[in-house]
């Protein structure tokens, strides 16, 4: 699955590219911004795996803001200006699509993306893969299959499963780069949850089996509810 995220200062330009998104098998929306200042907000606290990017934005424009990350996610330039081509593709862009564009040319950006980040069935993680972590004892190495959810508290990582839990010194979006996004989802800003231990969604926490349960932010909701239609791949 690859996690997309809009930066645009036009609601057209969000419209349109969330209706080409959905259109297309392997993307998922997981926030539109409006700036830079947004999306920097958006990178630091979602794994992002590709970034629709616009020039001519207020407060700081679309190649100055790319300019300012050290390892930015894969990224297509959606703009109306066709000047800051070149300059783009310095910066190591996918694609730059000039506006407007069509879906037949969105669609072949999203196939270079593709190609380089070989998204598809052969990647996917198998059920009998771990997470390698490094606990006070060393390094320790956890089944996805166990995991139910994990808990954040600042640089610390609540890992729990039904044998035990594990507290590991590393931050949320460290350990949220690490996990298959076929097995995990984001629900809240200090919780991810294995989906196929989600028994039941509630409009503000998830059921993970039991009485076990933990919170469901309305700003996951609709990924979380997505994911949780489609079930673990």
């Amino acid at each position: 699955m690859i996690r997309c995220l809009v930066v645009d200062d036009e609601i057209v330009a969000h419209q349109i590219l969330e209706q080409y998104i959905l259109q297309v098998e392997g993307l998922t929306l997981v926030a539109k911004c409006r700036n830079a200042i947004e999306a920097f907000a958006k990178l630091e606290t979602h794994q992002i795996d590709l970034l629709f990017l616009d020039i001519e934005m207020p407060l700081v424009n679309g190649i100055n803001f790319l300019k300012t990350l050290p390892k930015p996610p894969k990224v297509i330039i959606t703009s109306a200006y066709s000047e800051y081509a070149l300059e783009g593709y310095e910066l190591n862009v996918v694609d730059y699509l000039l506006k407007p564009f069509s879906p037949e040319r969105f669609n072949k950006a999203i196939e270079k993306v593709k190609s380089l980040t070989h998204s598809g069935p052969a990647t996917v993680e198998p059920d009998t893969g771990f997470l390698t972590v490094k606990e006070k004892e060393g390094l320790i190495k956890i089944a996805y299959k166990d995991i139910l959810y994990i808990e954040g508290s600042g640089d610390y990582m609540r890992i729990v499963t039904p044998q035990r839990q594990y507290l590991v010194h590393i931050t949320m979006k460290k350990l949220e780069a690490l996990l298959p996004p076929h097995r995990f989802v984001r629900t809240h800003k200090s919780y991810i949850a294995a989906l196929d231990k989600i028994k039941a969604i509630r409009p503000d926490e998830l059921q993970l089996g039991g009485q076990l349960v933990i919170p469901l932010s309305i700003n996951y909701r609709d990924q979380v509810t997505k994911f949780f239609q489609r079930g673990a791949e």
